[in-house]
């Protein structure tokens, strides 16, 4: 095991310096790999590193002591791996998912969490919490965080529970999960708060003791809402229709807590209140905050990171403040993130990734002022095979300023490029200068890539954001092709070789490039995109179990339904002007399959030429190796079809 291990991490660190051929691009297969390293985490002392990662086609959870020898192994086989985190020093509690068919719910498929112990020590077996408890079903909904109390280590998570016959049977009686406290070294569990009514969503804070600080409840009708403390007393309460609240966390000590709530035009607020009870106070108001960092013992608020270019962390902590951008200035210009640290900051992983860089770990010692690379996210793509990556501004039609990303092919000069139009899938998200795999992979291919942050992007602030509702297939579409008018005015593409390519919204957004507007694209890619608004809309429904809060916020953010159909690309498929790839996945619990199935039955009947590729075994996210080079290969070839790079 040990020689394995070390074999791993010599082999990463040999292939992140392998030089590209000069002649040969880097195959198309590197870019559709799950990232050789996925996540890392540090235990509480700094002690061990855990890493996930790949290495000859298969994923493994690696962890290795500070002196990077291997500590263990463990293969994980298939499995969706969603996360993990040390408990104390001396095992994990990682998060798989998996998507499960069900009957007699209000959706057909769902994709469950399950949370399991893994031990460091040999031999030892994993354990699934709650799998040994008939009264409850095996899978976690929503992890509340992991405290040590009485020198053992309690994870704290929401739990359905099953009712029970008269003849000793268990049966599924609610989704209304409850909260429970589980000994991570026993996996013996004790409920500590009940689940809540009908039609009311629930959640909670837990304290640094395990107790229970405040509980939330919102009504899924009125969007009623309220904050209470372990006294049972309202500290906080409102009305939202849309129900846009929520419980942030703990406030930068445990005497306060942190909510949101938007006002009735839609912005967002955090406020800060007295758990004890007291007058709610504004939070950060009008920064726009990406990230927050927590401390992972209490759950109190470490600091916050705003958005924008050349951002900062900020701590509340002077001197873990002082380490942090010590930390940070080391990699300045490659796009550093902060993934884990421990309490004091001595020890700190971070990832780099963008110009010049296809995604670099490293393990960060203060104390010995070192910075070691524990490996890599893609390590044949070398930094000379990485395109150019820059932020490119511009204005809409009706003159709203935005912006998106432009990656280069390597070693081309940016002018008269064939490009793709990659829009973001959210459509409340945004991209950055990051490494982004399927960009990088169609810049590999000679062509420009450009990213647009239409409106309804966020990170440009909650009106930005807003000035998308009512304008799929609108607005928000020409915004799109507003970014490809101005690339070709500055002579860096050629308009008329374009195509247009996404997922999910960005899926939908390809779909509607080439049949809401004539001529643009030679052709379109839509990997598990929405193709009808009403069926998206009467899926939702359904699968809420009628939410009215879901309801009336898809109704805002959509606009009226007379006006869908016109903007369905379903129902537009006799104006498809241009070639059409549907790929979805056959396991798709967000967006279903029958969206694509249904606009390849009407582009059959309109007669218009398109293909479908269905990824088996597949969900929303492409979390399977295999299928994800199988998307990025059909995809590829597509472009390469239509609209050749030379």
């Amino acid at each position: 095991m040990a020689h394995f291990a070390r074999a791993f991490l010599t082999l990463v660190a040999l292939f992140a310096f392998m030089p590209a051929s000069a002649e040969e691009p880097v195959p198309l297969e590197a870019y559709g790999e799950l990232p050789g390293i996925s996540d890392a985490a540090a235990s509480l002392t700094g002690r061990n590193v855990a890493l996930i990662g790949t290495f000859n086609n298969a994923r493994h959870i690696i962890v290795v002591d500070g002196n990077m020898k291997p500590v263990l192994i463990q293969p994980t086989g298939a499995i969706k791996f969603r996360g993990f985190e040390f408990v104390g020093d001396h095992s994990l509690l990682f998060f798989r998912s998996e998507t499960v068919d069900v009957t007699g719910f209000t959706a057909d498929k769902y994709e469950l969490m399950q949370a399991l112990v893994l031990p460091l020590g040999q031999d030892l077996e994993i354990s699934a919490i709650f799998a040994k408890d008939r009264h409850l079903g095996n899978a976690v909904f929503g992890s509340h965080g992991l405290r040590l109390i009485d020198g053992r280590w309690t994870g704290f998570f929401g739990a359905l529970e099953n009712e029970r016959t008269g003849t000793g049977e268990y049966y599924f009686g609610h989704g209304r999960p409850a909260l429970y406290a589980v000994d991570l070294l026993t996996m013996k569990s004790r409920r500590i708060a009940k689940s809540p009514p009908e039609q009311t969503r629930r959640d909670w804070l837990v304290d640094a003791n395990g107790a229970v600080a405040a509980t939330f409840d919102i009504s899924r009708e009125s969007g009623n809402w309220t904050i209470k403390n372990s006294a049972y007393k309202i500290i906080a309460s409102g009305s939202h229709p849309k129900g846009g609240a929520g419980l942030v966390g703990f406030g930068p000590t445990s005497a306060t807590l942190i909510y949101s709530a938007e006002d009735q035009e839609g912005k967002g607020h955090w406020f800060e209140v007295p758990i004890a009870g007291g007058e709610a106070k504004p939070f950060l108001e009008d920064l726009d905050i990406v990230r927050t960092y927590w401390n992972h013992q209490t759950g109190e608020l470490l600091g916050y990171l705003e958005d924008g270019p050349g951002k900062a962390p900020v701590l509340y902590d002077p001197e873990l403040q002082k380490r942090a951008a010590k930390t940070l200035k080391t990699f300045a210009g490659f796009n550093p993130r902060l993934i884990d640290w421990t309490p004091n900051f001595d020890k700190v992983i971070v990832h780099t990734d963008g110009k010049g860089d296809s995604g670099t770990w490293f393990l960060v010692d203060l104390e010995t002022k070192r910075a070691d690379a524990l490996g890599y996210d893609r390590p044949t793509i070398n930094p000379g095979r990485v395109g150019p990556i820059s932020t490119v501004n511009y204005a809409a039609q009706d003159g709203l300023e935005m912006d998106g990303i432009l990656t280069l092919p390597p070693g081309r000069e940016a002018k008269n490029l064939p490009v793709v139009m990659l829009p973001h899938g959210g459509p409340h998200a945004h991209d950055t200068e990051s490494f982004d795999w399927w960009a990088q992979a169609f810049a590999s291919r000679g062509y420009a890539v450009f990213q647009p942050n239409f409106r309804g992007s966020t990170g440009r602030g909650a009106a930005f954001e807003q000035a998308g509702y009512g304008q799929w297939g609108l607005k928000m579409q020409t915004d799109i092709s507003d970014g490809l008018a101005m690339l070709a005015e500055k002579g860096i593409v050629d308009p008329k070789r374009a195509c247009i390519v996404g997922a999910s919204y960005g899926g939908y957004a390809a779909l509607a490039g080439v049949t809401l507007q004539d001529g643009l694209y030679r052709c379109a890619v839509s990997v598990a995109g929405v193709s009808d608004i009403n069926l998206m809309y009467l899926t939702d429904n359904r699968e809420s179990g009628g939410n009215k809060l879901l309801k009336r916020s898809l109704l805002e953010e959509l606009g009226p339904r007379d006006g869908w159909a016109a903007v369905s690309p379903r129902k537009q498929a006799e104006r498809a002007n241009a070639p059409i790839l549907l790929i979805h996945g056959k396991d798709d619990t967000v967006v279903p399959f029958q969206q694509s199935a249904k606009m390849a039955d009407a582009l059959k009947d309109a007669g218009k030429p398109f293909e479908f590729v269905t990824l088996q075994s597949e969900d929303h996210w492409l979390s399977r190796a295999e299928t994800r080079k199988q998307m990025l290969k059909e995809a590829v070839a597509f472009v390469q079809k239509h609209n050749p790079a030379d």
